[in-house]
């Protein structure tokens, strides 16, 4: 709710905390390892971890109590779907189960193409395709416009919770980045939807460049508890990241 138009600032402090982002992240790869399904896993995480700013119709859907879809084309999608990118093994699998952790909430066509996209894209860069070829599927298979720069997007992007105003510039500062650190900073310099563009780049610059630093590693597991890091221990494991 602070947002800067650069890449250089703060990354990671003692004030740092984790969001909604890393909870339904996690609940994913939880999901996928234990084969639960995925409205009920989600609904378990957000219950268990309520103060974390989840959007406002998908608290409305939590405290309902029921597991139906609505139609949403926010970008919750697509922030909790990386794990879908690492944990399948071929692109026709990891789409059509990015569409199913989706469409649990955000069964809107939107909603469901980000999650995709960002599955897909992590798929391919973890495959060791280059930068081209991601970008020139992401831009076929989805139709999201990927040709302008952070330089074009930046000065007059703003908040945006959507999937089609979030996920191509989020792909963007993947797509301009040079290792996993810079992904993240062009994805929060857009000064946009920080914590989930951050998220979404991240999880493709992961897959693409293999490496996270040791010490932004060191400090987000510091923020985490046991279970949470459990999960992601589990995770790490089972697929071999």
């Amino acid at each position: 709710w602070d947002p800067v138009k650069t890449t250089k600032f703060l990354l990671l402090s003692d004030k740092s905390t984790y969001t909604d982002d890393t909870v339904l992240t996690i609940a994913i790869a939880d999901s996928i390892l234990h084969n639960t399904p995925y409205a009920q896993t989600i609904r378990t995480y957000a219950l268990r971890y309520p103060h974390k700013d989840y959007g406002v119709r998908f608290s409305a859907w939590l405290q309902s109590g029921s597991n139906l879809p609505y139609n949403s084309y926010g970008n919750g999608s697509a922030m909790r779907v990386s794990p879908v990118g690492f944990a399948f093994d071929t692109l026709e699998k990891v789409e059509e189960e990015a569409k199913r952790s989706a469409e649990v909430t955000h069964n809107h066509p939107e909603g469901i193409k980000g999650a995709q996209a960002v599955a897909a894209a992590i798929f391919l860069a973890r495959s060791k395709e280059p930068k081209a070829f991601i970008k020139q599927y992401l831009e076929k298979t989805y139709g999201y416009d990927l040709h302008q720069k952070l330089t074009e997007i930046r000065p007059s992007y703003q908040f945006n919770e959507t999937c089609q105003g979030s996920v191509p510039q989020a792909i963007v500062a993947f797509l301009e980045s040079e290792d996993y650190e810079d992904a993240v900073r062009k994805a929060i310099s857009l000064g946009g939807d920080a914590d989930t563009q951050a998220c979404i780049a991240g999880g493709i610059a992961q897959a693409y460049y293999k490496l996270i630093p040791d010490t932004i590693v060191a400090i987000a597991r510091a923020k985490l508890d046991a279970p949470l890091l459990a999960i992601i221990e589990e995770f790490i494991n089972r697929f071999h990241l």
